[in-house]
């Protein structure tokens, strides 16, 4: 799987934010999800930024859809 830092990052937010909140059919389901998290963890240094919120809402309007 390839994530842009962008599309990284606002993944790891909402797995971050939403956790414990899924409804997960199996536990090794939550294992995935914890795994995938651990993961994005190790490669984001934005996440120890001062200005991580900034970064998270760059991150978002890059992934968004455009607007007209």
């Amino acid at each position: 799987m390839t994530l842009t830092q962008a599309e990284a990052l606002v993944l790891f937010e909402w797995l971050h934010v939403n956790e414990g909140r899924h409804v997960l059919a199996d536990q090794a389901e939550q294992r995935v999800l914890w795994g995938l998290e651990a993961s994005l963890d190790k490669q984001l240094e934005a996440l120890f930024a001062a200005d991580y919120s900034g970064r998270l809402n760059a991150a978002r309007a890059r992934v968004r859809d455009a607007t007209d």
